[in-house]
């Protein structure tokens, strides 16, 4: 749902949008979190207080106070960056601010599982955060910060600088990342104007390709190079397992690495293999690897990889020795 209802509608929107979305969805609220965070004069938080002085009163059944966690992820993984400027004094500001957001339970209605805002939970007053006032307002505070971390020129060189990462290199050329950076700030953030200078950069369309692929790219485009796909996600999911990168179970907020280090790693390779070497054995039938080959590469096939594909024992041999060349392991 995360997925499905924050990230997709807005992937080619303003970064203002997705950044809203994200932050206010239910899964992120529970994933950091978010959804227990009170603030500390809330009128929430002195009933509590007021409960647990009470003669005989139960405890809370957890503890209940100010949580930092999406403030701190916000800021450091989806704005600004850790080198960005801001402080713990703002990452607590910013929590303060974030109080209420929450997500519905049973006592909610038709909310039941949604995003709703506990005015209560609520810490009032106005907040500072990296420099700017923001008068108090609730769920507008919220907003506001959100759409000013949004438009701050440090967003856009920490975003763009990931984008170039994950599409061209893990060390881009810094020509890439500014140009990426000069078209957001000039668009206000348009992701889809973003996705225009990365797709005509030259760095892009280099002939060497410098991607080692995840896990999943490389399932997905082993069974494009077979013509197939996988069904669904039971059949793709214990494969991602097995070479560690879990559907949906990425390590930490900040998702699975980018660096060919981790997924190059000698064990990580021989579990590749293993599976390469089941997979073709089930998708090659009676084609002829060479064909697939050059069907797959075009161009970037090697003259060594079609040679020791051509002299493979068995048409599955070949076709796993094409999934495991370096044209094809890279992207």
């Amino acid at each position: 749902p995360f997925e499905e209802e924050a990230i997709r509608p807005n992937i080619f929107g303003r970064f203002a949008d997705l950044l809203g979305a994200a932050e206010t969805h239910p899964a992120i609220l529970l994933y950091l979190d978010q959804a227990s965070s009170i603030g500390p004069g809330s009128r929430a938080a002195q009933y509590l207080g007021g409960r647990r002085r009470g003669v005989g009163a139960q405890k809370p059944n957890r503890p209940r106070g100010l949580n930092e966690n999406l403030a701190r992820e916000i800021l450091e993984l989806h704005t600004v960056g850790v080198e960005g400027g801001y402080s713990q004094a703002d990452v607590t500001e910013f929590a303060r601010a974030l109080t209420g957001l929450s997500v519905g339970g049973e006592r909610d209605g038709d909310q039941l599982g949604e995003a709703v805002f506990r005015e209560m939970a609520h810490e009032p007053g106005p907040r500072t955060v990296m420099g700017v006032r923001y008068a108090a307002g609730g769920r507008d505070q919220v907003a506001a910060i959100l759409s000013d971390l949004a438009a701050r020129p440090q967003t856009a060189r920490f975003v763009c600088g990931k984008i170039a990462r994950h599409f061209a290199s893990d060390t881009p050329p810094p020509t890439l990342t500014e140009r990426l950076e000069r078209t957001w700030m000039a668009s206000g953030g348009d992701l889809a104007a973003v996705a225009a200078p990365l797709v005509d950069s030259p760095e892009a369309w280099d002939a060497t390709p410098a991607k080692f692929k995840t896990p999943y790219e490389f399932l997905i485009s082993s069974w494009r190079a077979a013509g197939g796909a996988p069904r669904d996600v039971t059949v793709l999911a214990p494969a991602l397992n097995g070479l560690g990168q879990k559907p949906f179970g990425a390590p930490s907020p900040k998702g699975w690495p980018e660096d060919a280090a981790v997924w190059a790693a000698p064990d990580a390779v021989v579990k590749r293999m293993a599976w390469a070497q089941a997979f073709a054995a089930r998708a090659t039938a009676d084609r002829d690897p060479g064909d697939l080959a050059a069907q797959a590469l075009g161009g970037r096939l090697r003259p060594q990889t079609a040679t020791a594909i051509a002299r493979a024992e068995s048409r599955a041999e070949g076709f796993a020795l094409l999934l495991m060349s370096p044209e094809f392991q890279r992207r």
